[in-house]
């Protein structure tokens, strides 16, 4: 795993000191739309509850909350001591470790189903992406749903330039990360591996998962909703989720959202 002295301290440093992940869905529209369309897809993707659900790379509980009113036994792995022990303090009902995606430290078929949120987009390296789908499916038990989020390919150059941030110094880094799919932390965001969708595809066969179902979160009119952050217009963001939900099949739609969601069956 060569990056992985190199990648660790980087992802703590920023979400320990630069960035606040607990406020990101919550802070602005996208956000909430990204929020809004992930909660939709896993309760239609999970098992009913009570199931025994693996929220690996669950940042500070992102959904771990959520899922566990919904009635889920939720256990929580995260690379972040800080989101673990906020994770801890917010969520008493849950059980939360700090742990690596690519080995996490529980028995074969340990969970009914196993999520990914956050670990395969901060893997720059397609081996270590792999291990953590391939470990994914180990920990969760025969028939029970693995899924992945992954960035799109085209998220950052789409979301710099809707804000009027694509600059002489910025436009080569976001050509560069549009054309090798690794982010530059000079950008501003952690070290971060973006997916073409049918390379989300690949990585999942490639550890021994089913081709998996993709799903675009945000669909396209994501880019538009940073002005519900000054003007709010509640049409526009349930315009927004009706049109996500339509288009989130479609292959020809699919890159246009900010994140992709795929499942398959371990």
């Amino acid at each position: 795993m060569p990056h992985r002295r190199r990648v660790e301290p980087d992802i703590r440093r920023y979400y320990t000191e630069v960035y606040a992940e607990a406020d990101r869905l919550h802070r602005t529209a996208q956000g909430r739309l990204e929020a809004r369309r992930t909660r939709d897809l896993l309760a239609r993707l999970l098992p009913a509850p009570p199931a025994a659900v693996l929220d690996v790379g669950g940042g500070p509980g992102t959904y771990t909350g959520w899922l566990a009113a919904s009635g889920h036994r939720v256990h929580l792995v995260d690379l972040v001591p800080a989101h673990v022990a906020a994770v801890r303090a917010a969520c008493p009902e849950v059980t939360a470790t700090v742990g690596d995606a690519r080995a996490v430290p529980l028995p074969d078929g340990s969970a009914d189903a196993t999520l990914l949120l956050g670990p395969l987009y901060h893997l720059p390296d397609r081996a270590d992406r792999v291990a953590a789908l391939r470990e994914a499916a180990r920990l969760t038990r025969p028939g029970g749903p693995v899924v992945g989020a992954a960035i799109s390919r085209n998220a950052a150059l789409i979301e710099k330039s809707a804000e009027g941030r694509v600059d002489e110094y910025s436009r080569p880094l976001l050509l560069r990360a549009y054309a090798t799919g690794v982010n530059d932390p000079a950008t501003g965001f952690t070290t971060a591996y973006f997916h073409r969708p049918e390379q989300l595809v690949e990585e999942f066969t490639a550890a021994g998962l089913p081709a998996p179902r993709l799903y675009g979160v945000e669909g396209p009119l994501w880019p538009l909703l940073d002005a519900l952050d000054t003007v709010p217009d509640d049409r526009l963001f349930h315009d927004a989720v009706a049109c996500a939900a339509a288009f989130e099949q479609d292959p020809a739609v699919l890159g246009v959202s900010a994140h992709l969601l795929a499942v398959a069956t371990a």
